[in-house]
């Protein structure tokens, strides 16, 4: 890197540290669980404040264009932001579908007038976004969906079902894969955007093994949707949303939203505790100490290849396939984790509610429970396995397009 790049992106880090410091409120400090997806926190006091401060700088979304609300930042300056947040346990409040999905997917297929229209309210945090993509006969296999929209002059007329709505509930938008043509199956699939308050649509949350409602069932009744929502051309949505997918699997093998992730050193933590130490210092039971220890080089080797297939993305054209292979470390990872955590705790991490059973050990079973779904969400396992020996390795396909 040439010393003038090196002096200024220094100068850059200063600059934000210094930002930080003025402006981070301390009492958010490791309160990232305020913008979780599961459950929606209003905004208010310190949160309220945090996030206008990060959504008028544009560093919710750091590298977005500054026309649209962005940051306007590089890959270079986007890491030391990154890197500096950290440092003070600072976070971006900044989330959800519209950052992790949907506002890359616009910004390269959208329109001028969808962008200036979407994507500001997307970069301060403004609205909320869901994923109309899965139906009850349509998961694995997206594109046999059903869900269809009519040609009516200057508008659709859509009818129909999708699953798995992530906080559909809460949504004010929705972006969604519909059939404008049945004699085709991918070249029949269009991408539309869908105001979630428009007259014919209902959400229906579904309550999971973990007791939260994240996902919904949503129905469309004779929902008219402008044409000026469509995304890409008519009968084009099978190539924009498989590119949104890439963006989402990019996000949940390591962004900062979508299924919970488990922390390796909450692990570390609750086996000392639990389990207890011997008199070498040394976690007393051998067998766990040994899947402990493993579990912590999975960890790490994962941080490592999240960081280079990171940096890989930003110096092209975004995610690839190969994040695919990376969602299936995060889920297997993850899962790994939870099941861990909850064997040191023994008895006490099958806890429901009550007495006898503390928050945290409450909360443990509940994660436990709730992570199981994270080899489903965005993609179940078995798909990514096709994905990857398809798209990433070269085998032969000797199956249909897959989600």
């Amino acid at each position: 890197m040439a010393d003038g790049v090196t002096t200024d992106l220094e100068a850059f880090r200063l600059e934000v540290r210094d930002w930080l410091k003025q402006n981070f409120p301390q009492s958010l400090i490791g309160r990232s669980d305020l913008a979780a997806l599961e459950s929606p926190a209003p905004v208010e006091g310190d949160y309220k404040l945090w996030k206008e401060r990060m959504a008028d700088r544009g560093w919710g979304v750091p590298t977005w264009p500054a026309a649209y609300g962005g940051g306007g930042l590089s890959s270079e300056q986007a890491k030391i932001l990154r890197q500096e947040m950290a440092a003070i346990g600072a976070w971006n409040p900044i989330v959800g579908m519209g950052i992790m999905m949907f506002g890359p997917t616009l910004l390269e297929y959208g329109t001028e007038a969808q962008k200036a229209q979407h994507i500001p309210p997307i970069a301060r945090g403004e609205l909320r976004w869901c994923q109309g993509y899965s139906e009850p006969g349509a998961g694995s296999d997206l594109a046999s969906l059903q869900t269809k929209a009519v040609d009516r002059g200057d508008s659709f007329l859509v009818n129909g079902q999708k699953i798995w709505t992530s906080g559909a509930q809460w949504a004010d938008w929705c972006f969604c894969l519909v059939r404008t043509d049945f004699t085709k199956k991918h070249e029949g699939i269009s991408f539309l955007l869908i105001d979630m308050r428009a007259p014919g649509v209902e959400t229906r949350p579904i309550k999971l093994i973990a007791g939260s409602s994240p996902f919904c069932e949503t129905f469309f009744t004779d929902v008219s949707v402008p044409k000026e929502n469509l995304v890409g051309p008519l009968n084009g949505g099978w190539t924009v949303g498989k590119r949104l997918l890439e963006h989402e699997r990019n996000s949940l093998s390591g962004g900062t939203d979508g299924p919970p992730r488990v922390d390796p050193a909450d692990l570390t933590r609750h086996a000392k505790a639990y389990i207890g130490l011997d008199e070498s210092g040394r976690l007393a039971d051998r067998d766990f100490r040994t899947r402990m220890t493993q579990n912590q080089m999975d960890a790490h080797a994962y941080a490592l290849t999240l960081r280079r297939v990171a940096e890989a993305g930003r110096s092209e054209r975004g995610p690839s396939a190969a994040v695919s292979i990376m969602k299936l470390a995060a889920s297997k990872l993850h899962t790994d984790t939870a099941e861990l955590i909850v064997e040191a705790m023994g008895r006490q991490g099958l806890g429901w509610e009550g007495e006898g059973f503390s928050s945290e050990e409450i909360a443990a079973g509940r994660q436990y429970l709730r992570i199981k779904s994270s080899t489903i969400a965005g993609g179940s396992t078995e798909v990514q396995n096709n994905i990857v020996s398809k798209r990433v390795l070269g085998l032969p396909d000797t199956t249909s397009h897959t989600r």
